[in-house]
């Protein structure tokens, strides 16, 4: 399943766009943008699939996504076959990374701010007090004009700057792509693991390209990521064959040694741990979403 290039058109008087999307279901396909997106759902249920996530979503589903990541909100079937008892409803912000112009985010105020955007290339959903906030925000967006809006959205960017109230969406491993900014350790090594990870990958030599010892290592990463080495590889690799299960055809023994797994158990069994579901099962919810 490929995703295709939307863009949403914007009024020459406003930097940002804020629209509510109101009909019997939400029409978007497979797709991604430029822009940052934030969705609020206000009505509807349905399942939704952000990266290699896939969920469900209901009324009050927050979710905050960086630029180019794929995602798409299917709506259940009482709503594509207009037999829900009201329309799905939606409020969408888009804006892009220099809206405000060059040095926006580059100012000191903005350093909390540009931690959590570096987050939305993985999809976030948003809960708790941060999502009741931001709601009631966005809400209020919609029949806004001029420094009021702008005030709003600028009242968002600080909510969201501060939360820990969210969940990380999409795998490491299906955005396929490599921060080539930094040249600390943790860049060193995520760049290794980019471009190694269908071979095998030892913890000593990983902790050489580190300059540690292997326990100094390990310990070091789990601070750093709350996950161990071989976890965090193991989502990496999942998230590669996420993408391959959706965008090829190559049969599920193939993608497990194209992801580096040497073991096609130990790959079904690590898919279904991280995804919920098989990679078969996977395959085919992607493939519904080409037929929806």
């Amino acid at each position: 399943m490929k995703s295709i290039e939307v863009r949403l058109p914007q009024d020459f008087d406003k930097s940002f766009i804020v629209f509510k999307e109101e009909g019997l279901y939400f029409p978007c396909p497979w797709h991604y943008h430029p822009e940052y997106e934030l969705v609020l759902v206000l009505k509807s249920t349905g399942r939704r699939m952000v990266g290699d996530h896939i969920g469900y979503f209901q009324q009050g589903d927050l979710v905050c996504m960086g630029p180019y990541l794929p995602h798409v909100w299917v709506n259940d079937s009482a709503y594509m076959n207009g037999q829900a008892e009201g329309p799905a409803e939606a409020i969408v912000i888009h804006f892009q990374e220099h809206f405000l112009g060059e040095d926006f985010l580059n100012i000191p105020e903005m350093e909390p701010l540009k931690n959590f955007l570096k987050l939305t290339k993985r999809g976030l959903a948003l809960s708790g007090n941060t999502k009741e906030q931001v709601r009631a925000l966005m809400t209020g967006m919609v029949h806004m004009n001029g420094i009021q809006r702008l005030s709003s959205l600028l009242s968002i960017f600080d909510i969201l700057s501060k939360t820990r109230e969210y969940e990380l969406l999409a795998s490491p491993g299906y955005l396929d792509q490599v921060d080539p900014q930094g040249s600390d350790r943790l860049s060193k090594i995520k760049e290794y693991i980019f471009k190694n990870f269908d071979q095998e990958i030892t913890l000593p030599e990983v902790a050489a390209l580190a300059n540690m010892a292997v326990t100094t290592f390990c310990n070091f990463f789990k601070e750093q990521y709350r996950i161990t080495f071989v976890e965090y590889l193991n989502t990496v690799r999942i998230g590669h064959a996420c993408k391959l299960l959706s965008e090829t055809d190559m049969n599920i023994v193939e993608v497990a040694f194209g992801c580096g797994f040497n073991n096609l158990a130990n790959f079904n069994r690590q898919f279904k741990k991280h995804k919920k579901m098989t990679p078969s099962e996977f395959r085919k919810v992607v493939n519904m979403q080409d037929v929806a």
